[in-house]
């Protein structure tokens, strides 16, 4: 049996990968969709019922979570293969790091990093290899430098990137296709979530993405075995410059030592 794993599937880009899982050939036999709220994941069966579904309500930040899904993993007898691996679980808050509590930042870390490395670990044993086993992991364009006033955030996803690109040498004789996805600003809940009230700043509006198209491409680079997938200009355009100009240029100016933080 071919299994497809994706997590943060209740919303957002989660839910788009899921829509392209659905619709992929050759399918999957079962996608098992992961995230904290269950409500939302039992719209799928009914959206897609030629699709065989397994629904774990799971919040990927708490151990004891993760020990549920690695005792699911482990169950899996040796002629099933897992096809698909997406993890677009994560969240991130903007604000300073002196006004956030030591809580949030370490849900933070254990979503955005912990779970991408236990998670992998538990699903590259059974990964289907070749051309047929897909990984795909929702980094960040926040990955490509440092961000006042977003920092913890950032570092999380430059952890991410990292990891999955020494994944993907790691693997390369299996033939599995391992991509980190780097997309600006999406339009999805997690905006919402990371400002808490406060406005973005006006250069993330103008680039702000549709997270339909930033997951066809996704999908697309994912197919052609590319190990990053960055939508738009302007972000490709932030990942050149990040690799030229001093990324102390990039703190001065985005910097100002204010507390407000997200506006700065």
């Amino acid at each position: 049996m071919r299994i497809g794993i994706i997590t943060g599937a209740s919303s957002g880009m989660g839910r788009e990968f899921v829509k392209r899982a659905v619709l992929d050939s050759p399918p999957c036999d079962e996608l098992w969709l992961i995230a904290r709220r269950k409500e939302r994941l039992a719209v799928f069966p009914n959206l897609y019922k030629k699709q065989k579904f397994r629904l774990l309500s799971l919040d990927l930040s708490r151990e004891e979570d993760l020990k549920v899904l690695a005792e699911k993993i482990d169950s899996l007898d040796k002629k099933d293969h897992v096809a698909l691996f997406v993890h677009s679980a994560g969240f991130g808050l903007v604000g300073d790091i002196r006004d956030m509590s030591p809580e949030k930042q370490g849900e933070m870390v254990d979503l955005n990093c912990r779970s991408v490395a236990e998670l992998t670990a538990m699903v590259l044993p059974h990964m289907e290899e070749g051309a047929g086993g897909r990984m795909i992991y929702m980094a960040s364009a926040a990955a490509f430098l440092p961000q006042p006033g977003f920092a913890l955030y950032a570092a999380s996803k430059a952890f991410a990137l990292s990891y999955v690109r020494s994944l993907r040498a790691e693997n390369r004789g299996r033939g599995l296709r391992i991509t980190a996805v780097c997309p600006g600003s999406v339009k999805t809940e997690f905006l919402d979530k990371a400002l808490e009230g406060r406005s973005l700043p006006f250069y993330k509006k103008m680039v702000m993405a549709d997270p339909v198209k930033v997951v066809a491409k996704a999908w697309k680079d994912n197919e052609k075995n590319r190990e990053l997938s960055v939508y738009g200009i302007p972000i490709k355009a932030t990942r050149l410059a990040a690799g030229i100009i001093p990324h102390a240029v990039f703190l001065r100016l985005m910097g100002s030592g204010k507390k407000k933080g997200p506006d700065r």
